[in-house]
């Protein structure tokens, strides 16, 4: 994903629109309109501020494997599993064991009766 659709996601997430953002980071709204249509990208400092602000890495904005995750699904899951509280984390960690089951429960072969 590009930097753009990673920073549109966060700010959706938060429920928050692009000028909100711009404000808080006292950005003008127009060139948080740019960062996010990818037609403009920011210096280092607005770059960590957007990284500080959403608490996310610089990588992670910048769609960068570090090696640490997979994929960018895997960084994106753990990025959200650390943005929980901790019981949004167990309740989200026993949907995902839920998962797990019904996958294994599916693969395994069909009981012949006799």
């Amino acid at each position: 994903m590009s930097f753009g659709e990673n920073l549109r996601t966060l700010i959706e997430e938060r429920d928050m629109t692009q000028k909100e953002l711009a404000i808080k980071l006292n950005i003008a709204p127009s060139t948080m309109g740019s960062y996010v249509q990818n037609t403009r990208e920011p210096d280092f400092a607005t770059l960590k501020s957007i990284a500080k602000f959403f608490g996310v890495s610089i990588d992670y904005l910048l769609d960068n494997h570090t090696g640490k995750t997979a994929t960018h699904q895997e960084a994106e899951l753990l990025r959200i599993f650390r943005s929980l509280d901790p019981g949004q984390q167990e309740i989200c960690l026993e949907q995902c064991r839920v998962f797990v089951r019904m996958n294994h429960k599916e693969k395994e072969p069909p009981v012949k009766s006799s």
